[in-house]
């Protein structure tokens, strides 16, 4: 690969912050929260607005979750 694809491949890559949604791996990072502990949260909560089933990816909505960590006193 050469100096060109490379600079393309990694412009593609949108940083976790700017993304609307995210996987469980990637909102585990995000969140600094185990991936364990965001799937017993999905589970606690299947019908809370942070929650996007994408055929049988769960994702999860950045912003909304953000506020729901705002608001929560223990996770």
């Amino acid at each position: 690969m050469n100096n060109n694809q490379t600079q393309n491949n990694n412009a593609n890559i949108v940083p976790l912050w700017e993304k609307y949604t995210l996987t469980i791996r990637e909102a585990a990072r995000y969140f600094h929260i185990g991936e364990k502990k965001l799937r017993q949260i999905v589970d606690e909560n299947p019908l809370a607005d942070f929650i996007v089933m994408n055929g049988n990816r769960t994702m999860i909505k950045r912003k909304i979750f953000e506020k729901y960590m705002d608001d929560a006193t223990t996770v």
